[in-house]
This record gives structure tokens, C-alpha cells and sequence, in this order.
């Protein structure tokens, strides 16, 4: 039997730029517990095929892992801004490609177990070139794979970073089904 989780009280622990915590004390199956939550905007993550059929893919260095990572273009939603704008605004920014065509594909959140945040798919298409725009404390490289590498390196463990593992899986699958038309 699921049991929901009724919240008691709620306690602001810190508040960023980026994310807030909090602590809800809950009402649980055997009494009160408390559970640690994340608070984010929320992120789009964009999946660009070029007309070569290439995935432009960005490498960074993340502090979390201490090591420079290979993602997927993705970004943080502003408040109040629009998802479709603001994949093309992200997509340009990382890797210099305007989008013709921003498609929703689908939408999950991060991680469950303790956030808030919820990434949000697209595929960017009709691609055009131009000159990346990275925030100021941004260094960012700009790679390109194809869907089948893409998807060898995810199944390879390759790719240490969720959304791009998964962001890999749907390039692969839409990459077959343009091949099938």
C-alpha cells in the first residue's frame, strides 16, 4: 500500500541563485520522518541533429565530478520563461547553432528521490552555424558525434552524466526511425 507523505512543517534551509533546500517534516507510514528537498527551476536539454546527421555535444569541466564532462547542450529555465525559447536560447548559446524547428520530445525528473527539477527533451533541427555565446565563466568545447557513437559511448560508460545517457538513447532511437522513412 502506498502511503502519501503529508507535510507538517517546512524549513527554508538555504537559498541561491541556482537552487534552495528545504527540510519538510512529514507525516510517514510509522509516524514523522523528514525529507531533504532540492528546489530547482527546472532545465531544458536539447538533442541538435545537423544536416550531417551529428549531434553537437559539449565538453566542460564539472566541479562535482572534478573532471572535465562530455554533455548534452542543456540549461536552466528561467522563472516564468518558456521551454521551446529557452532550448533555442541554450542550444545557441553552447554550441552556436540556431534551431528552424524546436520539437518537445519528453520531460522526467533528475532525481526523484530528493529534487525538485524537471528536465524537459527537445530535438533542435534545420540547424543553421553561427558564433557561440557562453556565459562569462563558461569554457566550454564543442564536439559532435554521431547517434551511433553517442550511443556506444553510453553503453560503454562512457558518458557519466544522466541527462546525456539518456539525451544519447533518444538520438539513437530517433536516428532509426529517420533511417526507416
Amino acid at each position: 500500500m502506498i502511503v502519501e507523505e503529508k507535510t507538517l512543517e517546512s524549513e527554508r534551509i538555504y537559498e541561491g541563485k541556482i537552487l534552495n533546500l528545504r527540510r519538510d517534516k512529514v507525516a510517514a507510514k510509522n509516524g514523522t520522518s523528514y525529507r531533504e528537498i532540492v528546489e530547482h527551476s527546472g532545465g531544458i536539454v536539447v538533442i541538435g541533429l545537423t544536416d550531417e546527421g551529428r549531434v553537437p555535444m559539449v565538453r566542460q569541466y564539472r566541479k562535482a565530478a572534478e573532471k572535465a564532462v562530455l554533455e548534452i547542450p542543456a540549461g536552466k529555465l528561467e522563472k516564468g520563461e518558456i521551454p521551446s525559447r529557452a532550448a533555442a536560447r541554450e542550444f545557441k548559446e553552447e554550441t552556436g547553432y540556431s534551431a528552424g524547428d524546436i520539437k518537445y520530445l519528453m520531460e522526467g525528473y533528475s532525481s526523484i528521490g530528493y529534487s525538485t527539477e524537471i528536465l524537459r527533451f527537445y530535438l533542435a533541427e534545420n540547424l543553421t552555424p553561427g558564433e557561440t555565446d557562453f556565459d562569462d565563466n563558461e569554457a566550454i568545447i564543442v564536439e559532435e558525434y554521431t547517434p551511433d557513437e553517442l550511443y556506444r559511448m553510453a553503453m560503454d560508460g562512457e558518458l557519466i552524466d544522466q541527462k546525456t545517457i539518456v539525451a544519447a538513447l533518444l538520438a539513437h532511437e530517433l536516428a532509426k526511425g529517420a533511417g526507416d522513412s
